[in-house]
């Protein structure tokens, strides 16, 4: 079972359960999932090789899927599901896969398509690490910076760092992600379509969903709406949290059933 956050315990309503993207967690989403648990009870996860959940020898779209319904069965067999970037694609996977399980998808700045970028040169960085010298997270950032120049990139991973044992460690599994990133970078064969509402949230000023993507999103998610957030990049919740959430609330308030 993956590692969960709960936010908003005891409050009414279906969950909302949140996918991060790669090299990401579950604490990345706090401000996110504090401010959405007002109104409902949320879940965070760590996807599989990630964070404290399970370090597995695969890292496919159908096996996230698969986890996140397990997930969704722990708490109440049905939940709003929103994923972004790697978490967005497993989310659309589930939402095919084990569409009872999905009452509303919200997808943040990615397309059900394959991409050419790999990320693997962050690995790399990453493994190029000496763990074994590290005692503050100041340390890895200027382990990193030679080959990760980009300041706020740097503190995204340094995030996954776990510093309470000897030595330090990554909370990544980053054999395994390196061996999977096909997968990851790609998108999987899939059959099916998801009738439910299904928001695609974008950074303005991303390229990851091009409106040459919207007719195959609709092909998929034929109720799929398309919005984006002007100025803001791939990872849009971060960089413009308010818009980010004022979209999601609208779009959850307006599609209530």
């Amino acid at each position: 079972m993956l590692n969960t956050v709960l936010h908003g315990e005891g409050q009414p309503g279906r969950p909302l359960i949140i996918a991060h993207g790669l090299f990401g967690s579950a604490r990345n989403w706090g401000a996110i999932a504090k401010r959405m648990a007002k109104a409902r009870p949320v879940v965070a996860v760590d996807m599989r090789n990630h964070g404290d959940s399970p370090h597995l020898a695969t890292h496919s779209y159908a096996d996230m899927a698969s986890d996140l319904a397990d997930v969704i069965t722990e708490h109440g067999g049905i939940a709003d599901v929103l994923g972004h970037s790697m978490g967005g694609k497993a989310a659309m996977v589930l939402a095919l896969s084990h569409p009872q399980t999905v009452a509303r998808l919200i997808v943040a700045d990615i397309a059900p398509v394959a991409y050419s970028h790999t990320q693997t040169g962050y690995i790399d960085a990453m493994e190029g690490v000496d763990v074994s010298s590290i005692k503050l997270r100041r340390d890895a950032d200027l382990a990193l910076q030679a080959q990760v120049p980009d300041l706020p990139t740097r503190a995204f991973l340094t995030q996954s760092l776990d510093l309470s044992g000897e030595p330090a460690r990554w909370r990544l599994n980053l054999p395994v992600l390196r061996a999977e990133m096909d997968k990851i970078i790609g998108f999987p064969d899939v059959t099916g379509s998801f009738a439910g509402p299904a928001l695609f949230l974008s950074g303005g000023a991303s390229d990851y969903v091009k409106d040459s993507h919207h007719a195959g999103i609709k092909a998929l998610f034929p109720n799929a709406e398309f919005s984006d957030i002007a100025g803001a990049g791939h990872w849009l919740h971060a960089e413009a949290p308010a818009p980010f959430i004022a979209a999601l609330s609208e779009f959850l308030e307006r599609t209530s059933a």
